[in-house]
C-alpha cells in the first residue's frame, strides 16, 4: 500500500478520526490506526521498532482545511 492511499484513507476518514484522536499523532498502515502519540518523532521511533521506514505514515489529526502530512521516509538522528 503506498503513502499517498494511507493519506487517501485518513482524509476519508478525517472526522471520525477527529472525534477519536484530536490533536494526536496516529499511525496508518494498510488503512488501519496501529498507534497513537502524543509526539511526531515518538511515534516515528516506536513503530519504526516493528516497520519499516516507508511503510507507514503518521499523520497529525487537526480540524484545519491545510492538512499536515509526515511521510515514514523521513530519516532522523536522535540525540
Amino acid at each position: 500500500m503506498s503513502l499517498k492511499e494511507e493519506f487517501e484513507h485518513y482524509l476519508a476518514h478525517k472526522d471520525e478520526l477527529l472525534a477519536r484522536y484530536p490533536g494526536k499523532f496516529i499511525v496508518i498502515k494498510d488503512k488501519e490506526v496501529i498507534g497513537v502519540h502524543e509526539d511526531r518523532l515518538v511515534a516515528i521511533k516506536e513503530t519504526m521498532k516493528e516497520h519499516a521506514l516507508g511503510s507507514f505514515l503518521v499523520q497529525e489529526v487537526t480540524p484545519e482545511g491545510e492538512v499536515a502530512c509526515f511521510h515514514s521516509r523521513v530519516v532522523f538522528h536522535s540525540a
